[in-house]
């Protein structure tokens, strides 16, 4: 028996296999929601960040330039389907 979850954004069933490439979410609109949620800050992590693990604005920049580097790479893709 397959395992089923439910997307994150609109709570639809999910099989969690090879067939479901957005997995976790049920389509690309509701993993570009969930994206959306989290670039506003309306998502965040419950666990307050301390002064020992807050990152330098140099590893911020070097890590934005990172992700954008990965989404260059794969914007035909990710944004198609």
């Amino acid at each position: 028996m397959p395992t089923i979850v439910k997307c994150p954004t609109c709570q639809a069933d999910v099989v969690w296999s090879e067939q479901s490439p957005n997995r976790p979410f049920c389509s690309k609109r509701c993993q570009l929601i969930d994206l959306g949620e989290w670039s506003f800050e309306n998502n965040k992590i419950s666990t307050a960040i301390t002064s020992n693990t807050q990152m330098s604005a140099e590893d911020q920049q070097e890590m934005l330039e990172d992700i954008e580097a990965m989404l260059a790479q794969s914007e035909d893709t990710f944004f198609k389907q």
